[in-house]
Parts: C-alpha cells; sequence; structure tokens
C-alpha cells in the first residue's frame, strides 16, 4: 500500500509500506493492505511502519489519517 506521512513543513515519508500502526484515541491499531476506508483522530505517540521487511518509526504531537484505496495519508502536527 501507498503511505504518506505529511506535516504542515514538510513530507516525512512519502512510499510503500507493509503496514502501519498508529495511535488511536482509544489505543494503537494497525492498517494492512487493503484496509478498509477508515478516517481516524490520531493523538500524540509513535506512528510505526514497515517497509522491506525493517521497521520505522516517527514521534507525532496529533493528526488525523485516512485510509481510502489503499493508500494511507497520515497528516500529523
Amino acid at each position: 500500500m501507498k503511505l504518506e506521512i505529511i506535516s504542515p513543513e514538510k513530507v516525512i515519508y512519502s512510499g510503500n509500506a507493509e503496514l502501519v500502526t498508529l495511535p488511536g484515541v482509544n489505543g494503537n491499531f494497525t492498517i494492512l493492505e487493503r484496509h478498509a476506508p477508515i478516517i481516524s483522530v490520531l493523538t500524540k505517540g509513535k506512528v510505526l511502519y514497515r517497509k522491506n521487511g525493517k521497521d520505522h518509526s516517527c514521534t507525532i504531537e496529533g493528526g488525523f489519517i485516512e485510509m481510502k484505496n489503499n493508500v494511507v495519508t497520515v497528516c500529523v502536527e
């Protein structure tokens, strides 16, 4: 799936990912390829994503996520 992590200042990551784990309001949740469409608010925490079998992360203060048509867009503060 395609993953885009963007902030007001820059694009943090844009590329493929095997999975994405996000800090939701009700706890962490993971999105896999072909996940159902979803929009959710994010809280302070870590966004974890797996690319080519390696885990990567970035710390966020909050934001929101949209999953649609196998594209995950994460807008962060």
